[in-house]
């Protein structure tokens, strides 16, 4: 019989880490509490904590980690009183947890249905027989297409999604009262994040399962959870019902945070992101008073930094609480605005960069797979082109050919004139190499570990610019300051700066050669909410400035929202919608942009935008060549024998708005209901 109170009971958890023999706190008093069935969500930027949250739940902490006080106590039971076997009967069984990527909970050299009969056999005493039942009926649980035929596969034949499904299925086949998540859906595209997500929705309210969700995305959260908490330094600043926080946040980290997120109905002029000045600190961890203090905008010497501030109710706000000392002073917090986004009033300019019906074919094995099948789109002088789209669309195929890092079969890519759709960047010239240049997804891969960041950005400028040592001294440190970094960062190792540094150091490198076109290559998709809104404002910063026309690839829709002038959307090395932004995320919409916008996550719960079910494809046979429209499959409004077979015709719904559809104008969707999937 289930202990009366909540399921998990955390009271003043405090978790330090020793190193060299120095402890360092990484969580710090912490309380609160998960109900049955109930779905908690916990978020801050890196570093906060909240991964150690978890590993204190399931004693995984490791040998330099200790709880050094606090009670963990899961229904009814002192977690850290229990020893090996008994800790061994919880985890995995009742208490299960899903890993950021899915890749490090597979083992690559099993297959999918052996991995999965592992935890009946060995959580649930089952034989082999009745694991693969279990398994099998586990994988069409999580509604993977086909469950039999996937028990043979192995992960790398399986979709990002369809593997973060497996793992999922992997942690309830053992039906667990608590479900811990810790990022789960990072790095997905945004329908297979949605997808994932409602997923773990259904299965909760359907075995009343408990979760704890971990995540730095404030709108996965809100897709999500009932109730949540505000992480920073290793200390609770907030916590209370998921619509008491966001409508009424009470504490200036929390606002920091739903201030840093796009929002789809406004653009960088009708209302710029605002990140959060400075960054965590080790001293922030002892601070005596708020941690926050030294970022806090609201900040008062004595009354926020001489003593300890307790978490207090929020008035008139059952279970709402919050850590600051001037709560009951700050001003409302409106994070939204109504006001329509303002027009982009500038005059048509120069089109510097045109891709005429370009074709890509990779040959694998034998087999064609077609990344771009004759795509169409151009970049004008000064403005942003956002390449959208989800894993496997051609986008990062398309910014290859643009650097000449692969070659074009078919079509145009002309820059100024001049086709480079087939000139590798080994035979272009130096003037040529110099005026496009990329900003990859991973700084830490293009980056050497070896070097210097003064080496890294001194080396571009030598090589693209011809300067002497010197002045390329005080280059580098002219570019360290244009991305506001210290000049001082030059004689830094990439290990001894945080991932949005790296990133800056990335940007800096690019802009180094004076290129004219920039191509950002999902530059922001690894980093916090708080360090991709300065990434994000950074760019549109120095385009402005230097008069930058940038090509930025993103499945981020609110970003791209954000960050764009033009858009086009790719969906299976097609586009399918293209033109100003402004014209395509509002009304009438392909089917697709539909979809991907109905599947874009939104901590506002004021807002008028439908949360609406959405399911990821499965991954498209090389050998399924497109007739008609590339979306068919996925489509709710498809045509039977016309849209599977005929090429689309183009549909100009305003000037330079193009969509290619079979529907007619009128018929074209002009909201998000019916966005949901007829298969998957």
């Amino acid at each position: 019989m289930a202990e009366p109170g909540p399921l998990l009971a955390c009271e003043g958890l405090t978790v330090e880490y020793s190193s060299d023999g120095v402890r360092q706190r990484a969580v710090d008093d912490l309380s609160f509490h998960i109900g049955r069935g109930e779905a908690f969500g916990l978020v801050g930027e890196s570093g906060c904590g909240k991964s150690t949250v978890a590993l204190a739940i399931l004693r995984h902490l490791g040998p330099n980690g200790i709880v050094s006080s606090g009670v963990l106590r899961f229904d009814g039971t002192d977690l850290l009183g229990l020893g090996g076997d008994a800790l061994r009967r919880i985890r995995g069984a009742r208490i299960a947890m899903v890993y950021q990527d899915p890749l490090s909970s597979l083992n690559p050299v099993m297959t999918i249905g052996r991995q999965l009969m592992e935890v009946p056999l060995l959580h649930r005493t089952a034989d082999r027989e009745s694991a693969r039942r279990l398994a099998v009926q586990a994988l069409a649980e999580v509604e993977l297409p086909d469950p039999d035929a996937l028990m043979s596969r192995y992960p790398h034949q399986l979709s990002g999604g369809q593997q973060q499904r497996c793992v999922i299925a992997m942690a309830m086949i053992a039906e667990p009262a608590l479900l811990v998540l810790d990022e789960p859906t990072t790095g997905l595209d945004v329908t297979v994040e949605a997808a994932v997500l409602d997923l773990v929705d259904r299965l909760r309210r359907r075995r009343g399962t408990a979760v704890l969700f971990i995540s730095h995305n404030l709108g996965a959260v809100g897709r999500l959870c009932d109730r949540m908490g505000v992480l920073y330094a290793g200390r609770l600043v907030e916590q209370g019902p998921l619509a008491q926080v966001f409508r009424n946040p009470r504490h200036p980290y929390t606002r920091g945070l739903l201030n840093c997120v796009p929002s789809m109905g406004a653009n960088r002029r009708s209302r710029p992101l605002t990140p959060i000045a400075g960054a965590l600190t080790d001293t922030a961890r002892l601070a005596v008073g708020c941690a926050f203090a030294d970022r806090c905008g609201q900040v008062v010497e004595g009354l926020c930094t001489s003593g300890p501030i307790a978490l207090a109710g929020v008035a008139g706000e059952t279970g709402h609480a919050t850590r600051c000392a001037r709560s009951d002073v700050l001003p409302p917090f409106a994070w939204r605005q109504d006001a329509a986004s303002a027009p982009d009033g500038r005059a048509a300019a120069e089109t510097i960069l045109e891709a005429r019906a370009l074709g890509k074919r990779y040959d694998l094995g034998g087999s064609s797979v077609e990344a771009l099948g004759g795509i169409d789109v151009e970049l004008e002088h000064g403005r942003t082109l956002a390449i959208v789209g989800e894993s496997g669309s051609g986008k990062s195929t398309f910014a290859r050919i643009l650097v000449g890092l692969t070659a074009a079969n078919d079509g145009e890519l002309c820059f100024h004139d001049q086709d480079i759709a087939r000139l590798p960047i080994a035979k272009r010239s130096r003037d040529l190499r110099q005026r496009l240049q990329m900003i990859f997804q991973n700084p830490d891969s293009t980056l050497n570990p070896s070097h210097t960041v003064g080496y890294a950005l001194r080396r571009t400028v030598r090589r693209l610019r011809g300067m002497e040592r010197a002045k390329a001294d005080a280059e580098v440190s002219r570019l360290l300051k244009l991305v506001q970094l210290p000049a001082d960062y030059a004689r830094r190792m990439p290990d001894q700066l945080s991932g949005g540094q790296r990133q800056r150091i990335s940007i800096a490198r690019a802009l180094a050669a004076v290129p004219e076109v920039v191509i950002a290559d999902e530059p922001v998709s690894a980093l916090d909410v708080s360090v991709q809104a300065a990434v994000a404002n950074l760019l549109k910063e120095l385009q402005e400035r230097q008069q930058l026309s940038l090509v930025f690839i993103s499945h981020d829709i609110a970003l791209v929202r954000y960050m764009a002038d033009d858009v086009a959307l790719f969906y299976r090395g097609r586009v399918v919608e293209s033109g100003p932004a402004d014209a395509v995320f509002a009304p009438p919409y392909h089917p697709y942009t539909q979809m991907l916008l109905a599947a874009v996550p939104n901590p506002d719960p004021d807002s008028a935008h439908l949360r609406l079910a959405v399911r990821e494809s499965s991954p498209v046979r090389s050998s399924e060549a497109v007739r008609g429209c590339p979306f068919t499959a996925r489509c709710p409004y498809r045509i039977e024998g016309k849209c599977d077979n005929e090429k689309p015709p183009i549909i100009v719904p305003s000037k330079g708005h193009h969509i290619a559809c079979h529907l007619p104008p009128a018929s074209l969707p002009r909201d998000l209901a019916g966005a949901l999937s007829t298969s998957s």
